[in-house]
């Protein structure tokens, strides 16, 4: 029975899907916006990492390469256009900005933050998006796409707590925010490490069993 707390499709996606249509009637293709998604997202962490009012324009752009980076799946299974090469190029491409987006965190806050750990922090948590991402695809590879797909709660996915960059940069929050997600982000990393090994031991133990 499909609880009330289980809204599905989550919301930014509900939302991506009026724009989707429209492209639809368009040349433009899902990974023309997954490439679209990408230019938001690295002209984000140029910008954070320029700090001012860049910063906050910064801030503007990556919650666009967010939103933006919904559109692509949407426009895929309207035109009948989903691919695997797809599927790869939008996680690498998610990937990506959220490996400049804490570049840009730690060099915007640079030594005058969290008593000059600020760029080495930002290192760190870009680091463990990109073993994240690259486990996960390796996951999908190996045992679907059912075996990525995340939790969510009331319309929202884990990775929806990305949107709050914006808001939290607009009130000059981000020392906070690079320092929560230096100790989450590493630990998401294990967990997915972890799940990826027991799955595969999971399986091998199963086709023992078989034999």
């Amino acid at each position: 029975m499909k609880s009330w707390m289980d809204i599905t499709p989550p919301w930014d996606q509900r939302l991506a899907r009026p724009l989707a249509r429209v492209l639809s009637h368009t040349r433009i293709t899902p990974n023309n916006v997954t490439t679209a998604s990408l230019v938001f997202g690295l002209a984000g962490a140029l910008f954070l990492a320029g700090g001012g009012i860049a910063a906050y324009w910064g801030a503007r752009l990556y919650m666009m390469a967010q939103f933006v980076d919904h559109m692509d799946g949407e426009l895929a299974r309207m035109t009948e256009q989903t691919s695997t090469f797809g599927h790869n190029y939008d996680h690498i491409v998610g990937g990506i900005f959220e490996f400049g987006l804490f570049c840009g965190i730690g060099i915007r806050l640079g030594a005058d933050a969290l008593g000059g750990w600020a760029m080495t922090l930002g290192f760190i948590t870009a680091i463990s998006v990109g073993v994240t991402v690259a486990v996960r695809l390796e996951m999908s590879r190996r045992y679907g796409h059912d075996a990525i797909d995340q939790p969510s709660w009331l319309g929202f996915e884990l990775e929806d707590i990305m949107y709050l960059v914006g808001p939290i940069a607009w009130l000059d929050g981000l020392d906070i925010f690079l320092l929560l997600a230096s100790v989450g982000l590493p630990i998401f990393m294990l967990l997915t490490i972890w799940e990826f090994f027991a799955r595969g031991r999971s399986l091998r133990q199963q086709a023992s069993e078989k034999v």
